[in-house]
């Protein structure tokens, strides 16, 4: 009688995590405005990431043309593999935050200067959960389904480079308004973020807002 195969041993806890990399956070703020002149615009600002602090900004034109504007190659390459783009420029970005007012700007390429509301419902709402919960990749299985009804967005799926991505968001205020220019050219009024911006897997809040945010990245094992 042919003895059956042997079934290979299972995996070592250690053998495991070598397996699945070790999740990648990034805790800050997400900005989303839109003008009148149809660009709409992302800013990150990240005050605690794996590469250090630092902000970007994503935009899209009108006619659809995708740019990224990271400070480092750095924190660009990670982007640019997670989200979707035409073109990446490497560029300092500083943000300045007061009591109600931001200031982004992108060297001389991008000014955006937006001004916050007060907190509404939904931020209460977000505020009121605890923080490890809300930014637990787990919890976003409850959130994603009220956040698509709510809010109009997503806040799990696939990102690019085989990665997975989720976002926990714990406050929410809306933006009152916004001036912007980009490389000299004054890019109109606030508006809603229409139609959605194609970086990724989901847009921002189609009314501009400001969300305080950790996401989560995950590499999927090769």
């Amino acid at each position: 009688m042919t003895p059956p195969p042997e079934r290979p041993a299972p995996a070592s806890g250690r053998a495991r995590n070598r397996a699945r990399p070790a999740p990648l956070r990034f805790d800050g703020w997400i900005a989303g405005v839109g003008t009148s002149s149809g660009t709409r615009l992302v800013v990150g600002h990240w005050v605690r990431t794996p590469f250090g602090p630092f902000s970007d900004v994503m935009l899209e034109r009108a006619d659809g043309h995708r740019l990224l504007m990271a400070p480092t190659p750095r924190t660009a390459r990670f982007i640019a593999g997670t989200y979707a783009f035409d073109e990446v420029r490497v560029v300092p970005v500083s943000v300045h935050t007061g009591d109600r007012s931001w200031t982004v700007e992108a060297e001389s390429l991008l000014r955006l200067c937006f001004t916050v509301g007060r907190r509404g419902a939904t931020g209460l709402l977000l505020r009121a959960v605890p923080g490890a919960l809300a930014a637990s990749p787990a919890w976003t299985a409850v959130t994603d389904p009220l956040a698509r009804l709510l809010m109009g967005v997503r806040t799990r799926g696939s990102a690019g480079g085989g990665r997975r991505e989720w976002y926990g968001a714990r406050d929410l205020h809306a933006l009152t308004s916004a001036t912007a220019s980009f490389e000299g050219r004054n890019l109109g009024a606030l508006r809603p973020v229409a139609p959605p911006v194609r970086f990724g897997f989901g847009s921002t809040p189609p009314r501009p807002s400001l969300v305080r945010v950790t996401t989560t990245v995950r590499e999927t094992p090769g």
